[in-house]
């Protein structure tokens, strides 16, 4: 067999397990439902969860639910990805801004949002200004990371020729290092976007009144077992697509990094 032939084959059975993927999944699920190794009631099967989820968004609450925690994640995520890059940028290429700024950023770096909760309840009470932190908290050191990473690693080739070329110590930033610290930022930034819903489901169980994630406490403490994974499913489907069209967004404009 022709190289060529060799790769075009490896190629058609990389695709038939990713199109095989999602339904061995639901499969196995459905294997362990229907043998009861676990408590139907309390590990329902996929045909149960989806009709609970036929039923949450049938009845108008799914689709409430899903605008209001798509809100919060983009206000959050906005923020926190601002912030990230902004901050970013200055300690990855002003080394003075770096010993400042560093320490305190990877002190605060290893506490996780759900840690907050208490503190946010606090200081913004139940308001939506609460739950826009914890988000923006939770992408802010996702991208901090990966920008200040980026610029620090660019090549000093590159701005050896850049500065010998004319280009001034300042503009250095956003003719060279931008550009070039990208694709590392992307990383940080498509990261940021799981981040960001994961952290969403610890901002609307401090305290909400709609969303995704608030639904799932109320029907838990209903034992309405169904419909919790139903919200489950909907969360992981909406965050999955959220990443894919990220990754092809990225694709586009940061045309390079591919």
């Amino acid at each position: 067999m022709s190289t060529n032939a060799r790769r075009e084959a490896e190629a058609r059975v990389h695709h038939i397990a990713r199109l095989a993927s999602i339904p061995l999944l639901i499969a196995l699920w459905q294997l362990v439902s229907g043998l009861q190794i676990v408590n139907p009631v309390l590990f329902p099967s996929p045909l149960v969860v989806a009709q609970s989820l036929w039923d949450y968004l049938a009845r108008g609450e799914g689709w409430t639910d899903l605008g209001t925690s798509l809100v919060r994640v983009l206000i959050g995520y906005t923020a926190g990805a601002l912030a990230g890059i902004g901050v970013g940028l200055l300690t990855g290429s002003r080394p003075f801004l770096a010993n400042l700024l560093t320490p305190a950023i990877q002190i605060l770096r290893p506490i996780p949002p759900i840690a907050f909760v208490p503190m946010v309840i606090v200081w913004f009470g139940l308001s939506e200004w609460g739950k826009w932190f914890l988000v923006a908290w939770g992408v802010f050191f996702a991208v901090w990371l990966a920008t200040h990473m980026g610029v620090r690693r660019v090549n000093e080739n590159l701005t050896r020729a850049a500065l010998s070329l004319g280009e001034s110590p300042g503009g250095m930033l956003w003719s060279v290092q931008l550009p070039a610290a990208a694709p590392t930022m992307l990383v940080g930034l498509r990261t940021a976007v799981s981040i960001a819903f994961y952290t969403l489901v610890a901002a609307e169980l401090a305290g909400a009144f709609a969303g995704i994630a608030y639904r799932l406490d109320i029907t838990q403490q209903n034992m309405q077992i169904g419909h919790t994974m139903a919200g489950l499913v909907l969360l992981g489907v909406v965050s999955a697509f959220a990443d894919f069209a990220f990754e092809r967004t990225a694709a586009r404009v940061v045309h390079w990094s591919s």
